[in-house]
Parts: C-alpha cells; sequence; structure tokens
C-alpha cells in the first residue's frame, strides 16, 4: 500500500515505497492518493502524483490502483474530477477507500461509508471501460457482490472472503 493510510506523503516518498515494493515483487499497488490535495482541488499535484506512480508502475509490468478515500472526498465534483484525472492518466484501477479510515459521525460513533451505490456508479459511470472499479468497504455478503458487479465493479476488497465463496458454493455457483 502506497501512502498508507492518509496519503499525505510527499510524490518522492510515495515514488520511493513503489519502487520498493515492485523490487520485493509486487504486481500490483494500492496508493492513496493524497486527501489534502484532493480537497483543496490542486488538480495539478492529483494528477503529477498519479501519474509519477503510474508510469513507474506500468514500465515494472504492474497495475495500480487509485484509493479515493470517499468517505473524505464527499462531493462528487471532486470524485468526478478523480475519475477523469485517473482516465487520462490510464490508470488499471479506481478504488472506493481502504478500509482504514473511519470518519466521526454526529453521534459520536467512527464509522465508514465505504463502497455506495452512489459511489460505485459515478465512478462506473465517469471512467471509461479500460480503468476498473474496485469497491471497498461494505461488501460483506454474496448479495452485495452480485449487487455491486451489476453497477460495473470487476474487484472487490472484503473481510468476509471465505464466507462469501462458501455462500456462492451453497448457490451452485461455479468458477
Amino acid at each position: 500500500m502506497i501512502g498508507f493510510p492518509s496519503g499525505s506523503h510527499k510524490v518522492e516518498v510515495k515514488l520511493r515505497e513503489a519502487e520498493l515494493a515492485l523490487a520485493e515483487g509486487a504486481v500490483e499497488l494500492d496508493m492513496v492518493l493524497n486527501i489534502g490535495k484532493a480537497l483543496s482541488r490542486d488538480w495539478e499535484y492529483i494528477r503529477h502524483e498519479i501519474k509519477s506512480i503510474n508510469d513507474l508502475t506500468v514500465n515494472r509490468g504492474a497495475l495500480l490502483k487509485v484509493i479515493f478515500e470517499m468517505d473524505y472526498v464527499t462531493q462528487d465534483e471532486l470524485r468526478i474530477q478523480l475519475c477523469h484525472i485517473c482516465s487520462e492518466v490510464a490508470v488499471a484501477f479506481v478504488k472506493t477507500s481502504t478500509g482504514y479510515n473511519y470518519v466521526k459521525q454526529a453521534d459520536g460513533q467512527m464509522v465508514y461509508a465505504g463502497a455506495s451505490d452512489h459511489v460505485l456508479k459515478l465512478m462506473r459511470r465517469e471512467c471509461p471501460p479500460s480503468v476498473q472499479v474496485k469497491a471497498a468497504g461494505k461488501v460483506k455478503t454474496l448479495d452485495d457482490v452480485l449487487r455491486v458487479r451489476s453497477l460495473g465493479v470487476t474487484r472487490i476488497g472484503a473481510t468476509s472472503t471465505a464466507e462469501i465463496l462458501e455462500e456462492a458454493k451453497k448457490r451452485g455457483f461455479k468458477d
């Protein structure tokens, strides 16, 4: 994971993290984009950051997944711009969240929304088919998997993978 968990690392640090991961055999990298720069609409910085990491990753034969952290980047206008930048740079995946950045609610509870249908539809609509969508967070059951798949998601991140696969076997799903 590059720039985990806040994404606030300098581009040079993220590049070094990517280099080390790739040298150790990584074939896919997950990078948390600089959330602060996205919220301040510093699109030149964001484009440079994503392009730099993606260029290194692709040149080493690997794939990059760019994590938006949708619980912090809450405005659709910003989400759309991030999708467009990722599309221009031609990253392999856009991803909803890390699953680690909880947001304090009005009632004091710490929760995260993760992969809402609204966000997944937006990501799929705003990215070309060549940029895949990964749903991370709130995909806990086989029915959740089937629902997000119908929205155009091609990969999920779930802590309940074993339970999902067991339910799929019970229902007769093959490979």
